[in-house]
């Protein structure tokens, strides 16, 4: 009796989706209906810069946030600012914002970082790196990493309707900011196209193709169905994955007819030839799910896109508890028809430690959502290890708790190990944030910085 009394550590309720009030924000309080489910409108009134931002959210946040947020983006920011109305509405939803709930949103966090956000002693790791994966290094041609033995990332553009504080490719993506000179495609995209699908014929091993950037949503359609047709061409690809994180922030652009239309010829025949067309999005909190992201899945899943999944990443001050993961995955799975896929450990990129969580976290997180959902809807939570890949966070072959060094190992070798012979048994490591160390191992690497 008093096991039944004590109720269960996650207590489900079901809620349904709201579309936040956009008039509670002063710059948009003369916006119609009609406006609002404009792509174009969304992409014109994107927040690109402070000035703009203060056109819309008026005086409802003091002095503070903005000289808090304009430290950040000389000082720090890896991201320029891009975030499109859609994206600013679900930040404090429930009510008009004002500097305190602005501050503590969780989507605001990872959207619009500040300066105050992120961490003094150990603003970024050691080991961070622009490009932590080392994508660029296993570019086969420009914009296609070959990592996996039989998948391969096609990355076709470097621009996303919404620029996120902690993306992985912040070497790539985006404008420059004050602290980070980034890269450029510098092929013309037709060039860079056929030579993706040179390759993808002269190597018949390769049989699945993440189409991503970037962000699909910013490709010119007919350019993206070209691409889409030409991967359609090749018989050996079974699988594409189209990977956009605007169905959730822009789900405008996905409702767009020229775009239905022709994703329904691209599922058609995609269907006729025996392959497996998903979209892949990436949504972190609950509050980024709105009744316009699940009329825009539906839409997708429709005219005949087979799976739409989520790939969200594990951030502190953003999602890190089972509960915003549950109610996450929920919402997902039961109100918008997006499957809960993977979440993935935040990367080692510069400035992003107050994000990050340590592996044990990540294995608490896994335990803990067990049981609750579907087993088919139940997500993996994974480590994206350098030079390994995606690994399941419970699959680490040592654990040094102390130190926040993992280990792991892997069962292929990627493009650019063909020859080491060592690849398939050394182990490659994994490092914990440095302040969620016990203190003699923050002295540890206190020391190792000093000596460097």
């Amino acid at each position: 009796m008093a096991d039944d009394l004590a109720g269960q550590p996650y207590e489900y309720q079901r809620r349904e989706l709201i579309e936040p009030d956009w008039t509670r924000f002063p710059g948009w309080r003369d916006v119609t209906a009609a406006q609002w489910q404009s792509s174009q409108w969304q992409r014109v009134n994107c927040v690109k810069n402070i000035k703009q931002l203060r056109t819309v959210l008026g005086d409802l946040v003091d002095e503070t946030f903005y000289a808090d947020l304009e430290t950040d983006q000389q000082e720090h920011a890896t991201m320029s600012m891009l975030i499109p109305p859609q994206m600013i509405n679900t930040m404090v939803p429930d009510r008009v914002p004002d500097t305190a709930s602005f501050y503590a949103d969780p989507v605001r966090n990872y959207m619009i970082p500040v300066a105050s956000d992120r961490r003094q002693d150990w603003p970024s790791h050691p080991h961070a790196a622009r490009d932590s994966l080392h994508e660029h290094d296993m570019w086969v041609a420009e914009g296609l990493t070959h990592r996996y033995p039989t998948k391969v990332l096609a990355e076709l553009l470097s621009t996303c309707p919404q620029y996120c504080g902690h993306c992985t490719r912040m070497d790539l993506v985006g404008n420059s900011t004050p602290t980070v000179a980034k890269l450029k495609l510098l092929q013309k995209p037709v060039d860079r196209y056929e030579a993706h699908l040179a390759y993808l014929k002269a190597h018949p091993g390769v049989r699945d193709v993440v189409v991503s950037g970037g962000d699909v949503a910013n490709v010119p359609w007919k350019q993206l169905e070209a691409y889409l047709m030409g991967l359609l061409s090749v018989p050996t690809v079974r699988d594409i994955r189209l990977a956009t994180k605007a169905l959730m922030g822009l789900p405008q652009h996905w409702l767009q007819d020229d775009v239905v239309e022709g994703m329904h010829r691209v599922a058609v025949t995609a269907e006729r030839r025996g392959v497996n067309l998903a979209v892949h999005t990436h949504v972190n909190h609950v509050n980024s799910l709105t009744p316009l992201v699940a009329k825009a899945v539906r839409t997708l899943l429709e005219v005949g896109v087979r799976d739409v999944r989520n790939q969200g990443v594990l951030m502190r001050g953003v999602n890190a508890t089972v509960g915003d993961l549950l109610d996450l995955c929920f919402a997902l799975q039961g109100e918008t028809g997006i499957l809960p896929y993977y979440f993935y450990m935040c990367d080692m990129i510069p400035n992003a430690e107050h994000w990050r969580v340590p592996v044990w976290h990540a294995q608490q997180l896994q335990h803990d959502l067990m049981g609750y959902l579907p087993g088919y809807a139940t997500p993996r939570i994974v480590c994206d290890v350098p030079f390994v890949g995606k690994r399941w966070v419970h699959m680490v072959a040592e654990y040094d708790r102390e130190h926040g060094i993992s280990y792991w190992t892997k069962n292929y070798r990627t493009s650019i190990e063909a020859n080491d012979s060592e690849a398939l048994s050394k182990p490659y490591a994994y490092y914990d944030p440095i302040d969620t160390l016990p203190e003699t191992g923050q002295a540890w690497w206190r020391k190792q910085q000093a000596a460097e």
